[in-house]
């Protein structure tokens, strides 16, 4: 469950990139993500200080969430490992084939 929650992370901080969005907006991105793996996700990046959230006091309120700066840093990383794993996607797939063999 660790290794998803980390991946569903990476997903998190690719999605805000330099934008501020709200959490409909944030999962619009986010192909495949739960409602519940999205909250677990930005509550655990809030608690880290890699998103910042903020509440607007609407009715009803409008939450956003953007990345702080240690969460900009982090995205390049997580822009390269993209980038890694879009490359070698199909010899991920053809091992994983030949090992469930």
């Amino acid at each position: 469950m660790g290794e998803l929650r980390e991946v569903a992370a990476s997903f998190v901080v690719e999605g805000l990139g330099d934008r501020t969005l709200r959490f409909s907006e944030l999962r619009n991105e986010i192909e495949g993500i739960s409602h519940k793996m999205l909250t677990q996700n930005l509550r655990m990046l809030e608690r880290n200080g890699l998103v910042e959230r903020t509440v607007h006091p609407t009715v009803p309120p409008r939450v956003e969430y953007t990345l702080t700066e240690p969460g900009q840093a982090l995205r390049a990383t997580v822009d390269g490992m993209c980038g890694w794993t879009h490359q070698y996607f199909g010899h991920i797939e053809a091992a994983r084939r030949r090992f469930d063999a």
